[in-house]
């Protein structure tokens, strides 16, 4: 008796033992699918690049820059343009400030060295200073120092020359001062009119004391 249900139970447990690997199997061509079908859904996400169509192209921003340039040059124009009739307003205005005081002794002291020989009298009581271009508008300018170094009231008569690089006289002023006293000094300004480039030298030729 025990024999036949030992080997009735080894009969019945065999169709089950089969079934479950039926399905271990089915379920790993499952599972096989699955991932095929993933990686191929996962290379379609990522499709090849094309090529852009140029036909699409409007040439809007080539203009645009081009626009841009072209405002860029007429600010820069008009900046410089800006600037130069400021500095230009300021030249005159420095020049105009000096003249005024200095165009009657100027032509006093023309008459005056007319008629001198060689470089005059009184070099040794003159002397010449600079002026920064920022402070004249550009133009070139000295300060004349007049130092009456006598015992008694003398005016003075300048003559500046300014020279360019060749050392040939492209300008000539004049400046004075009128009854300086003992130990007094005056400080008349010379200015030249001529362009800022060639680069000129002031030189003084002459001073008489009278």
């Amino acid at each position: 008796m025990s024999t036949r249900i030992s080997d009735g139970r080894d009969r019945s447990s065999r169709p089950r033992r089969i079934v479950v690997l039926l399905a271990v199997v089915a379920c790993g061509s499952v599972l096989v699918s699955c991932s095929t079908d993933n990686d191929s859904g996962a290379s379609s996400v990522s499709p090849r690049p094309t090529a852009p169509n140029t036909s699409n192209f409007t040439g809007t921003a080539p203009s645009a820059l081009a626009s841009a340039a072209s405002s860029i040059i007429g600010s820069a124009r008009a900046s410089a343009s800006a600037a130069a009739s400021s500095a230009s307003a300021a030249a005159s205005s420095f020049e105009a400030s000096v003249s005024a005081e200095a165009a009657r002794s100027s032509a006093a002291a023309e008459k005056e060295l007319k008629d001198v020989k060689g470089s005059g009298n009184a070099l040794s009581d003159v002397a010449m200073t600079g002026l920064p271009r920022a402070e004249t508008g550009g133009l070139l300018a000295v300060v004349v120092n007049i130092t009456n170094k006598t015992d008694h009231k003398a005016s003075y008569a300048v003559q500046i020359d300014f020279k360019n690089p060749d050392g040939k006289v492209v300008e000539t002023r004049f400046v004075g001062a009128e009854n300086l006293g003992p130990g007094e000094r005056a400080q008349p300004i010379a200015i030249s009119r001529q362009p800022a480039e060639p680069v000129l030298t002031p030189r003084l030729t002459k001073a008489q004391r009278y």
